[in-house]
């Protein structure tokens, strides 16, 4: 029996659901058409003060960022590359002396899937993609679709190129590859969280996608970031949610 005066502890409660805000309904606009091809996205169409984190590549696996994500349920949406997560050659070190080069490899990746942050697709090795023929830049995207199923269980459905860099082979490649949407970005974070735009202004606009990526101190910049976003503002969006509901016609 429990001792009078003494409370039983509180039940430990996990977060239901993916993070993230979602779209209301009406709330999202029009997604700009490609003849049957995949969309190029580099902003959602909202005038909800809503923004999205996107994060690439994959060779600085830090513990803290992933417990960043998933203790304060911030949605992030992964853009990995194989040569990134397994730690194949040189890693991305514009933040510093890198630390956690291929720490986890694949198992890194299912914390973040485990956290609710989807794995999406941005090649096997990382080229400029409009340097390549229709063929081989379908190995480079149908060939990571296939891992990324094999280690993580689902397949992507959102592609982002290398460097942003693509062609009409580009989006038929990803359509053959399953993908239904080609995602840019409208700013990017350097490291210490600074945020460089993209505009004359150099503010953050409602739909604005950011680019990150898995560099050295990101446990570190990414609470810079988050507090920075958060202290204008904004919130928080599901990436996948939004673009759901964009009207496409």
């Amino acid at each position: 029996a429990q001792p009078q005066g003494r409370r039983s502890p509180e039940p430990v409660r996990t977060p239901q659901g993916p993070p993230g805000v979602k779209p209301r309904a009406g709330e999202v606009g029009r997604i700009a058409a490609t003849g049957g091809l995949p969309p190029v996205v580099s902003s959602i169409p909202t005038e909800r003060k809503v923004v999205f984190l996107t994060i690439d590549d994959g060779w600085e696996q830090d513990p803290g960022f992933v417990r960043q994500v998933r203790e304060q349920r911030i949605p992030i949406t992964v853009f990995a590359m194989r040569d990134a997560v397994e730690a194949r050659g040189v890693p991305d070190q514009a933040g510093g002396r890198a630390r956690y080069v291929g720490a986890g490899k694949w198992g890194y990746f299912r914390q973040l899937r485990d956290a609710g942050a989807p794995v999406e697709n941005h090649t096997l090795t990382h080229p400029d993609l409009r340097t390549l023929g229709y063929a081989a830049q379908r190995r480079e995207i149908c060939g990571f679709s296939r891992l990324i199923g094999k280690e993580l269980g689902s397949r992507p459905t959102l592609f982002r190129p290398p460097f942003g860099s693509y062609d009409t082979d580009t989006l038929k490649a990803a359509k053959s590859c399953g993908m239904d949407t080609v995602v840019l970005w409208t700013a990017s974070v350097q490291p210490g969280g600074k945020i460089a735009y993209q505009v004359p202004d150099k503010k953050l606009r409602p739909g604005d996608i950011l680019l990150l990526h898995f560099r050295p101190n990101l446990d570190r910049d990414f609470r810079v970031l988050v507090k920075k976003i958060k202290r204008r503002g904004f919130a928080f969006g599901d990436l996948r949610a939004y673009l759901a509901a964009a009207d496409r016609r």
